[in-house]
């Protein structure tokens, strides 16, 4: 193997920081990349082999490999198939000399970023890498987000006082199940975060969590909102709409300020919650695979006995 770090950093900016992986069994277009991405400010490692390749790979922090497709022993597709399975976030351009439309498309198939024709254009082959760099950075950083995003939606929950403990042991207990839950409390008390935990504690940890503030939306939407609608199903709908049921399928959904329903929403709560299905605003019933947790900051048996809150649905959402 030839490392030519030291040829590539003496002239590259720091923030440029792509390393390109040349593969090839002929020397003589080793040494034609190599200079090539060198004076492009790249950090360039080549080998002569597939074999050779997969061990850089594991070994070397590579962000772009360019690696010839006819090769003794282990071809550049077989090649990519391994890296692919390896690091999925490094790119691969392929080239060759016998390149056809099938080839091509079969090697896009495998994961290839491009797949470029021998002999090689210097501009061509520079833009396809750079093209390739950027891509596998974004994916990078596109991923590092996600699980800042999921590390932020899954913060623990602290307390150490006994009335609170026994809040989470119930919470901990009740997650497995697919029973409906009732959490009760004053604003800011953390119902929210107790729900997100029930969630990942749950059987469908891998759906999605779907929260929706009931006392923040509009009653006249809020059936189209959970429930979605059909395309000309009223004034203003003129495209069809996904409902958060929907949305929230093979997870959790989680209803908050629940005390805030109309009657007449609660009637079609109580229903899914019944019979498992809903029927969007102008649509046909639809099969419900949510799993339903419910927050109030109201006294929802004084509501009932007010008669503002339905009975029967009162029950069927404080299973837990």
């Amino acid at each position: 193997m030839i490392d030519s770090t030291s040829q590539a950093t003496s002239s590259a900016p720091a923030e440029e920081g792509i390393t390109v992986l040349v593969v090839d069994d002929e020397r003589g277009n080793v040494e034609s990349l190599e200079k090539i991405f060198a004076r492009e400010a790249m950090r360039v490692l080549t080998v002569f082999d597939a074999k050779q390749a997969f061990e850089v790979v594991r070994t070397h922090r590579v962000h772009v490999i360019v690696t010839d497709l006819m090769m003794p022993g282990t071809t550049g597709l077989e090649l990519l198939r391994a890296v692919k399975q390896l690091a999925p976030d490094v790119e691969v351009v392929l080239m060759t000399a016998y390149g056809t439309v099938e080839t091509a498309v079969s090697a896009m198939r495998e994961g290839a970023y491009d797949f470029v024709e021998k002999p090689l254009k210097r501009m061509s082959i520079v833009k396809s890498v750079r093209k390739a760099a950027e891509r596998q950075r974004l994916v990078a950083e596109n991923k590092s987000l996600k699980d800042e995003l999921k590390a932020l939606t899954t913060r623990e929950i602290i307390g150490s006082s006994p009335a609170w403990r026994r809040v989470i042991d119930v919470a901990t207990q009740a997650a497995p199940s697919l029973a409906t839950v009732l959490v009760l409390g004053e604003s800011g008390t953390g119902k929210e975060l107790l729900a997100r935990y029930i969630h990942d504690r749950s059987q469908r940890i891998k759906g999605p969590f779907v929260a929706v503030n009931c006392a923040a939306i509009p009653e006249t939407i809020l059936e189209s909102e959970l429930f979605g609608h059909e395309r000309g199903a009223f004034t203003g709908a003129v495209t069809k709409k996904e409902g958060r049921f929907a949305r929230a399928s093979g997870g959790t959904l989680f209803l908050d300020e629940i005390g805030e329903l109309s009657l007449a929403v609660q009637v079609k709560l109580l229903r899914v919650l019944q019979e498992g299905e809903y029927e969007p605003v102008g649509g046909h019933t639809t099969k419900a695979d949510v799993r339903v947790v419910a927050a109030t900051n109201r006294d929802l048996l004084a509501e009932v006995h007010a008669g503002r809150f339905r009975e029967d649905l009162y029950y069927r959402l404080n299973v837990i």
